[in-house]
């Protein structure tokens, strides 16, 4: 689809910017670490989603992304993990994250997740009916019959072809793409209003990943579901996403609608992580890179996490930069944003 359609599609769904979104769910300063580390492994995290909107989570392996969901979903384990602060409003409800996890009657209901890797997260010994049918019948009861027809009903939802026959399958029946879609179905069989989506098209070849993606968007468009998707790949953010968060060291450091963030990045890591996405344009070139490495939590630099890497940084960056506003929605936290002019006066 092309920028002007997906923007359509977006104002016709009641995203952000068509004057009819309503927010579902905010996650308001979000910090965690694992006990026995000294530095936050998410810091201070806040996101908004609204009804019909995809907001992508994006960052490399490591930067908090995947923590972020668990500790929404309250899947931590509470013996390994000490959350600071953070605040959770959903469906009317509010839960302090430092003393409650998301209740029971959410997780799985209101809220559902699909994880990173299908083939470990279903269950080998049950066949793909029996593991859909248990969400339903946890959440909205019933009989077991009425579970997987429901289940039976979403397998089609989602395009696997002869429901009924995979019902009876196990999952290394299945092909990847085919297990994707068995997850999504297990999420959505409870009518969630949001779905978080973890990695949904990774290690999927590029034509089940665009049926993924085509997939999610066509069930956004149905049932107005709000969805974070976590991802690395800016490519899958510029085809799906309506508004975009840029982690680096557990941090959010660039977010706002994605046409702002993919036409003006103002981050150097954003701008770093755009750079080194291959083009079509100028094809045997070399790839520019990030130099450095992530450091571990351990090794975090006080104040701007991304300073031991930055070609822009200065003394000044030691003193953490807040995330401020510049325009339209588009948060940037760098003491030298908006670069374009403070970048120059520098030079």
């Amino acid at each position: 689809m092309t920028r002007s359609e997906l923007q359509a599609e977006a104002a016709a769904s009641g995203v952000p910017g068509s004057g009819q979104a309503a927010e579902i769910l905010r996650l308001d300063r979000l910090s965690l670490r694992f006990r026995g580390q000294r530095a936050d492994v998410v810091s201070d995290v806040s996101l908004r989603v609204s009804a019909g909107e995809i907001l992508c989570i994006v960052g490399e392996s490591g930067c908090g992304k995947s923590v972020t969901a668990m500790a929404v979903m309250g899947l931590l384990p509470e013996n390994a993990t000490q959350i600071s602060s953070g605040t959770l409003h959903f469906d009317g409800e509010t839960v302090d994250l430092r003393r409650a996890r998301l209740p029971a009657h959410l997780r799985g209901n209101r809220i559902a997740m699909i994880f990173q890797e299908p083939m470990t997260s279903l269950n080998p010994a049950f066949t793909i009916g029996d593991q859909i049918a248990e969400t339903v019948l946890r959440h909205r009861g019933g009989s077991r019959a009425e579970a997987l027809d429901r289940a039976c009903e979403m397998l089609e939802k989602v395009g696997i072809p002869s429901p009924r026959q995979r019902l009876r399958e196990y999952p290394h029946q299945l092909s990847g793409g085919m297990r994707q879609r068995v997850m999504i179905a297990m999420a959505l069989a409870n009518d969630p209003q949001i779905l978080i989506a973890d990695e949904p098209t990774t290690a999927l070849d590029v034509t089940i990943q665009a049926q993924i993606l085509d997939l999610i968007r066509g069930l956004r468009r149905e049932t107005g579901m709000g969805t974070i998707m976590i991802t690395h790949d800016l490519g899958v953010v510029g085809e799906i996403a309506d508004s975009v968060a840029v982690m680096y060291g557990g941090q959010v450091v660039e977010q706002g609608p994605v046409a702002d963030v993919f036409d003006n990045p103002q981050h150097p890591y954003t701008i770093g992580l755009m750079s080194a996405v291959p083009r079509l344009d100028s094809p045997g070139g070399r790839l520019a890179i990030v130099p450095g490495t992530v450091p571990t939590i351990d090794a975090m630099p006080e104040g701007c996490r991304f300073r031991t890497r930055c070609a822009f940084a200065t003394p000044g960056c030691a003193r953490r930069p807040a995330l401020a506003d510049l325009g339209g929605g588009h948060l940037v936290a760098c003491h030298h944003a908006p670069l374009e002019t403070n970048v120059s006066v520098r030079a």
